[in-house]
């Protein structure tokens, strides 16, 4: 079989390998469209804040380790058409030279591309960045060099933003925060927001809410931020992080189908509408609404710590589930809801740095299911790990009660029996159990 894979990040990477692992005579070609397959971009504010030492720390895999599994890499190579009729990809290389590429199966894991603000001035100034690619960072990382900077805007307060603000304030730069919504990481409840903000404030940054930058211009040696409400603010570097939106300009040519927010409609196996072309990416979305769809699990690293990498790792996303209780189908509106609001937990134990975290979540009220977490909380209390609980719970459709009966290991010296994960369970059943009996009363 010929596999065609385009993209070069997780997901097509994955896929690659995986085919190789299953069967071994698959001939895999990836087409990446710069020279830096399987990088982690998530790493990249830690490149930034010198915590990885060497960029090429930031690769998974070397382009060897990759070539050494039988696959074969066209990097600096842009995928531009598919033509799903005569199943084949045409790609275009560095030098402008086109080829076509005959396939069976393709997997398209394109990802996304940033947001680009509608911002006056944004553009062709010196000291202006966004962060998304690997050539974007060693373009802020020679301005760093070279231009010495003290103070830096980030326009942006979600995931890339807070951990650039983490990683320009190790460099020592003092760095305001804007973002246009009420709280930063907006991603989450606004009660965990605000505890985000605080920890923000903490270590120095200024953060700025409820405000949109309109205009950028130059001002001498710096450069002038102008937003609503009378925003003004001189800084010698800008970064503008304002998310991403799907890369599907791909699929959308060949004629796939999309659904919110521009994602591309799949099934559970992830088979487009388009025959025999799959999307393995974080922009593809099921093709039949779930209940449980909106609730994600997510979990949130402080600024004061550098375990940041865990809130995309641990979003769920759309795949095949071999075993447990079907999910049911429909929208969420008709899904009786509960809110449950964040508590701070503090893992009991002997030795000192243990610290405290907060788990707002959601159950349906029917069925007693859990819909979603959201916890924050830092490196010390083990975020990344405990919301892995939260996700499997969720993939096998377990009710918020079992999740306490969980047999779950602990040390001793630094944490009891019953996890903070099983405590806050044990409160949504306390809780309950109160309004039954209060709506009884």
């Amino acid at each position: 079989m010929r596999l065609a894979v385009v993209g070069g990040s997780d997901a097509g990477i994955s896929a690659a390998l995986r085919a190789r692992e299953l069967v071994p005579t698959t001939e895999v070609t990836a087409v990446v469209a710069d020279p830096y397959p399987n990088f982690s971009i998530c790493g990249i504010p830690y490149y930034i804040s010198g915590e990885v030492g060497h960029w090429q720390n930031l690769a998974h895999r070397t382009q060897s380790d990759l070539e050494a599994t039988g696959m074969r890499l066209r990097l600096n190579t842009r995928a531009t058409r598919i033509d799903v009729a005569a199943q084949q990809l045409h790609v275009l290389d560095e030098h402008g030279a086109a080829d076509v590429l005959d396939y069976d199966e393709p997997v398209v894991g394109t990802g996304a591309v940033p947001v680009r603000p509608p911002i006056e001035g944004l553009d062709g100034l010196d000291g202006v960045h966004v962060l998304h690619t690997m050539d974007d960072t060693f373009t802020l990382t020679r301005t760093l060099e070279e231009c010495r900077p003290t103070s830096a805007l980030i326009v942006g307060a979600g995931y890339v933003g807070l951990e650039m603000a983490e990683g320009l304030t190790a460099r020592g730069i003092h760095v305001t925060q804007v973002e246009m919504l009420d709280e930063v990481l907006p991603t989450v409840d606004s009660e965990l927001g605000r505890l985000v903000r605080a920890e923000l404030a903490e270590h120095g940054v200024d953060v700025v809410n409820g405000t949109t930058v309109r205009r950028v211009s130059r001002a001498g040696e710096r450069l002038l931020m102008q937003g609503d409400n009378g925003f003004s603010r001189e800084v010698d570097l800008v970064l503008a992080v304002l998310g991403v939106r799907p890369d599907t300009e791909l699929l959308v040519s060949a004629g796939a189908t999309t659904g919110t927010r521009g994602a591309v409609l799949v099934d559970s196996a992830m088979r487009t509408n388009l025959p025999h072309v799959f999307a393995t990416c974080r922009w593809a979305a099921p093709r039949t609404s779930r209940a449980a769809s909106p609730a994600r699990t997510r979990s949130a690293a402080t600024p004061a710590s550098p375990a940041a990498s865990a809130p995309r790792s641990s979003s769920l996303r759309p795949r095949r589930r071999p075993h447990g209780p079907p999910r049911p189908r429909g929208h969420c509106r008709r899904v009786h809801l509960r809110h449950q609001p964040g508590r701070a937990r503090r893992p009991q134990g002997v030795l000192p740095g243990i610290a405290p975290h907060h788990h707002p979540s959601h159950r349906d009220t029917t069925t007693g299911r859990l819909l979603g977490a959201q916890l924050v909380g830092r490196r010390s209390s083990e975020i990344a790990k405990r919301v892995d609980i939260y996700a499997t719970a969720i993939h096998h459709g377990m009710t918020v009660d079992s999740i306490s009966e969980l047999d779950l290991s602990y040390t001793p010296p630094l944490g009891s029996p019953w996890d903070a994960v099983q405590l806050t369970a044990q409160a949504w059943v306390r809780d309950t159990k109160s309004d039954q009996a209060s709506s009884v009363s």
